[in-house]
């Protein structure tokens, strides 16, 4: 599967999410994600729990570093033992570096809105528009309509754990 995605810092979450309600976006709640990032490597490699359901997602992904809007190609395997692949996971990579996020989803057309507040990093603005039935140019004037309408303006280059300082 693939995405164009782009990441921004947003000082005002609560604008954001007023402006995606604007837009016509489609509020589905609110999710506690916490991500298991190892290395690996040909591929980010993280595996996603979401706080109230059960087992958790595998998600392999490869993504450029940069802070224009960039494809990212993803694969994704729903996990029903996520305590015991973690386990496993560490004993074959090591200890995975762990990131915690609040995230309010919205759907708007073809994209996701994620509004995160991400534990000790602070508050941003995801957009992931899918790349299936829309060309590529499509996709980008559908991105950008999001950015325009939620005045994003700080682009971040790289995910959430790179900026992590341990």
């Amino acid at each position: 599967m693939k995405n164009l995605e782009q990441k921004f810092r947003c000082a005002d979450l609560a604008a954001a999410e007023a402006a995606a309600r604007q837009l016509g976006a489609t509020d589905r709640g609110i999710l506690q994600q916490h991500d298991y990032f190892f290395s690996a490597p040909n591929a980010r490699l993280k595996l996603r729990r979401i706080a109230g359901r059960e087992g958790g997602e595998l998600i392999s992904y490869r993504r450029p570093d940069s802070a224009d809007a960039r494809t990212s190609d993803y694969t994704i395997a729903p996990i029903a033992n996520a305590d015991a692949l973690i386990t496993t996971l560490t004993h074959a990579l090591g200890t995975p570096r762990e990131l915690i996020k609040t995230r309010r989803l919205f759907i708007y057309k073809s994209t996701r809105i994620h509004i995160d507040r991400v534990a000790d990093l602070g508050a941003f603005v995801e957009l992931e528009t899918m790349l299936t039935t829309q060309t590529p140019a499509d996709a980008e004037a559908e991105l950008n309509t999001i950015v325009e309408a939620l005045h994003l303006r700080d682009p971040v280059p790289t995910a959430y754990v790179d900026l992590v300082t341990t």
